[in-house]
């Protein structure tokens, strides 16, 4: 008895087919399976590449050269974007990736017949070509490398301890973007928000990020603790007098006073309901009561 086993392609294997002397043997059946159903496809997000760190004026760099301990330096690059390496002499490698200027400084010796295969790797020590500036109320105000290409605001905020606790709620960047003036204001706490992203800017070299004082309001009468406070978003009359820590005994809520300076110079002085809406510099002043 001989077995014939059949398979196709996208089929399922057929029962095996019995032959018996003196008979044809019989063809043996395929029975084609369904295709079997697909997976929709999950939706993957599109990731942008993280952009090699470009060679600039000022950073220090160490060329190591694989078992040519002569040929392994540690140059700082000139405000031309040159460096001195032995045997090539002038190079320029601002500008370029770190990748790149491996390369370019292989290919030099290898053309000069020095190394015949040479394994050349930079390191990056200091970064000195490509800086921002955090200023302000922030943590720890100073000068920071940008050492990725695509280093966000975001990143840049958390180098500098972020916002301080008397640091306002927007901060200013200015700097150049295709040689004419840059300058944005950003929302720090929609930027880390779903809709923020796009507030989330990348960051380029000689950029300035400032981040104001806190907007005040100031309360004295008649209040428990008058001075002044933070002016919260969208904060109310109510609110400010609450932050106060409320009315003395001696206190009243009737004929409560704010004044406020106006785009002139001016100061109007208005009596407002509790549901007023305060502003910037707003100076509030409670009434001591009558009876």
């Amino acid at each position: 008895m001989l077995c014939i086993l059949a398979t196709g392609t996208g089929g399922v294997l057929a029962a095996p087919a019995t032959v018996t002397s003196g008979a044809a043997p019989p063809r043996a059946t395929v029975t084609a399976a369904a295709p079997a159903a697909v997976p929709a496809a999950m939706p993957t997000a599109t990731l942008s590449p993280t952009e090699e760190y470009r060679l600039g004026a000022g950073d220090v760099i160490r060329i190591n050269v694989y078992q040519n301990p002569d040929l392994s330096v540690e140059s700082r690059i000139t405000d031309g974007g040159i460096i001195s390496y032995p045997l090539l002499g002038n190079v320029r490698v601002g500008g370029q990736t770190v990748t790149a200027a491996e390369k370019l400084l292989a290919d030099g010796l290898r053309a000069g017949q020095f190394v015949k295969q040479p394994q050349v790797t930079i390191s990056v020590m200091q970064v000195r070509g490509h800086q921002a500036s955090v200023l302000g109320m922030v943590n720890r105000p100073g000068r920071y490398p940008i050492e990725l290409a695509n280093t966000r605001l975001s990143d840049l905020l958390a180098l500098a301890g972020g916002p301080a606790a008397a640091g306002a709620e927007t901060l200013v960047v200015t700097g150049q973007r295709g040689g004419q003036p840059f300058r944005v204001e950003v929302d720090v706490p929609t930027l880390f928000t779903p809709a923020g992203r796009a507030q989330d800017i990348l960051v380029q070299n000689g950029d300035t990020v400032w981040i104001d004082r806190q907007p005040q309001v100031y309360i004295y009468g008649e209040v428990q603790r008058p001075g002044p406070m933070r002016l919260e978003r969208n904060m109310t009359l109510m609110q400010a007098l609450a932050t106060g820590g409320g009315l003395t005994p001696r206190g009243t809520d009737r004929g409560i006073k704010v004044h406020r300076k106006n785009g002139d110079g001016k100061v109007s002085v208005v009596q407002p309901g509790m549901d007023y809406r305060m502003q910037d510099g707003d100076v509030v002043f409670v009434r001591e009561s009558l009876f």
